[in-house]
């Protein structure tokens, strides 16, 4: 597709207004080819659908779950040649939600560990923390490089919500951490890594989802805070990433009676044009959050939820529930005067300047992109920047001088009981079980036959295999049967559980608590690992005491549920 020149007020102009209207929308797709490949039904279209919203409807975007990169190359390439096609020949902004890499999406791409794993960095002295900077650029370099080299020309990230909640449900590991300034430092330095590449960044969620206990997936969760509050913590981050020159700003969908009394701040004129526009000046591109969440789906319907969001100075409308319904509604509301056309045009006109800014040469080949990238050993770097040992202290990514490796060494301590279940003959004692806790194993991609936790343990002689999730029937009486009817020899307990959209909490399950009780009583719990929200680590340090109340339960955390982290955790684990 030929560059875009930048917007001609006369073109925009001269469209019919569902056209225009039209512009203003970024509608959900699966990133797979085929039909029977879709995942989400209900917001993912057949492509016939899709293509008569992109061709015939003219809407101005897409955002992308799901496949492989190489798939989604061949898909966003499709997206754009419907565009060209169509009466508007605009080409599309194409998203998705890549807060950690494009293979946090999309097999194949780069997989980083969560934003907060360099948050945690920075706790640990001023050495680690110009690390964490170092690596928070190097990640949105990496990221806007590889969503490039797919297609994607709009980043769905960073997250600049401050995390000081520790019952977030929803945002937990994907922050940067629960310091304003810090957050505030680590935006800026992730934005000015994406700075070169044709991509748009996007600063989430305005004007903070970080102290909230519900998921707005499901709820409108309510932040009871008075100005100075929200000024002194939620909107630090986002001032700074306005002051780099961030692309665009997301909406939260949450209420702040003291900002508005009625309205949650996507459909709030007091927060998106008071606020934002006028007194933070940013005069960006305003996307909503996608406004088929329980919080705005549920309270004001598919159709007049994308009106109310215009009327409050939102500029682009993600995942509506019904596309040409919400067309027709706001071209309704123009007729009967509650929006100016002239108010749609403002908008597709920053739209329009946006995809000026990043349509320009094709990206390089996806397959030599892709192929060749050098994004393995920074995130090496950051898992183990962020992985904790038994004791409190961090792996270090970067050992150079004596204090480092002494801290190193003092944080293998007292923590060899698994590596002598790993050089143990294991024909002298009962296999070993694996026991690997999940919130929901149909959908965990981080596991397989061939990933470290699973296969790892086996050369150890864990050759047991038991995986249990939030659809277990577990309960503490069948455990202890189980376990006290059989000869046991050791155990590995993996637990992976963090902070995500529909979960509804940030804790461990019931089904884990139960699991973890039951395997400590045996006594052969010889090992922990948690992957995933930091908050977690609390509650098991409190529980890792062996039966006899004396001996500790080697143990090592990371936010990360990749391979890679997996794989350093377990072998931090059996290697003094």
């Amino acid at each position: 597709m030929t560059a875009l020149a930048l917007p001609d007020s006369a073109e925009i102009q001269r469209l019919p207004l569902p056209k225009l209207v039209a512009q203003l929308l970024v509608v959900r797709a699966s990133g797979m080819v085929f039909d029977q490949q879709i995942r989400y039904p209900v917001w993912e279209p057949p492509a016939k659908t899709l293509r008569h919203w992109v061709q015939n409807l003219g809407v101005g975007g897409v955002i992308l779950l799901g496949g492989s990169a190489l798939e989604l190359a061949r898909r966003t390439g499709q997206l754009q040649d419907w565009a060209q096609d169509s009466e508007v020949k605009i080409p599309l902004l194409l998203a998705a939600d890549v807060e950690e890499g494009v293979g946090q999406r999309f097999a194949g791409a780069t997989w980083f560990p969560p934003p907060f794993s360099l948050g945690m960095m920075t706790h640990h002295g001023p050495q680690l923390r110009a690390l964490a900077l170092e690596l928070a650029r190097k990640m949105g370099a990496a990221i806007a490089q590889e969503s490039a080299a797919v297609g994607l020309n709009r980043v769905l990230a960073p997250v600049v919500d401050v995390n000081n909640n520790p019952d977030n449900p929803v945002i937990n590991v994907r922050a940067f951490g629960e310091d304003p300034a810090t957050v505030a430092d680590l935006t800026t330095a992730f934005l000015q890594g994406m700075e070169p590449y044709p991509v748009l960044g996007s600063a989430k969620h305005f004007p903070g989802h970080g102290d909230t206990a519900t998921d707005s997936h499901l709820e409108l969760p309510v932040i009871p805070h008075d100005d100075d509050r929200l000024s002194q913590i939620e909107l630090v981050p986002f001032q700074r990433a306005i002051a780099a020159g961030v692309d665009t700003v997301m909406t939260a969908h949450l209420q702040i009676p003291a900002w508005d009394e009625e309205w949650p701040i996507t459909l709030s004129r007091k927060v998106l044009t008071g606020q934002l526009r006028e007194r933070l000046g940013f005069d960006g591109i305003i996307v909503t959050d996608a406004l088929v969440m329980g919080a705005i789906a549920n309270r004001y319907g598919a159709n007049e939820a994308p009106v109310l969001a215009l009327e409050a100075g939102a500029d682009i409308l993600l995942m509506p529930a019904d596309p040409p319904g919400a067309i027709a509604a706001i071209c309704q509301a123009v007729d009967q005067g509650r929006i100016s056309r002239d108010r749609i045009e403002k908008s597709v006109q920053r739209i329009w300047t946006a995809k000026a800014k990043v349509q320009g040469d094709a990206a390089p080949n996806p397959v030599e992109q892709l192929a060749t990238r050098d994004h393995i050993a920074l995130d090496q770097q950051m898992i183990k920047g962020a992985l904790v040992r038994g004791n409190g202290y961090l792996t270090l990514p970067i050992a150079q001088d004596t204090s480092q490796k002494t801290l190193a060494k003092e944080s293998m301590e007292n923590l060899g009981v698994l590596a002598e279940v790993a050089n143990q003959d294991v024909a002298e004692t009962p296999p070993g079980i694996n026991w690997i806790g999940v919130d929901d194993g149909i959908s965990a991609d981080f596991l397989g036959q061939h990933t470290p936790a699973i296969a790892q343990p086996r050369q150890w002689g864990l050759t047991e295999l038991r995986i249990i999730d939030g659809y277990s029937p577990v309960s503490a009486r069948t455990l202890d049967q189980w376990l006290g009817d059989r000869p046991l020899g050791p155990i590995l307990l993996q637990l992976f559980v963090r902070g995500n959209p529909f979960r509804g909490s940030a804790g461990l399950t019931q089904t884990a608590l139960t699991t973890f009780t039951a395997l400590q009583k045996t006594g052969k719990l010889s090992g922990v690992i948690l992957y995933g929200s930091p908050y977690l680590l609390d509650t098991l340090r409190l529980r890792l005491i062996q039966p006899d109340g004396e001996t500790p339960i080697p143990y090592r955390f990371n936010p990360s549920q990749t391979p890679a982290a997996q794989g350093i955790a377990l072998k931090s684990l059996v290697e003094p």
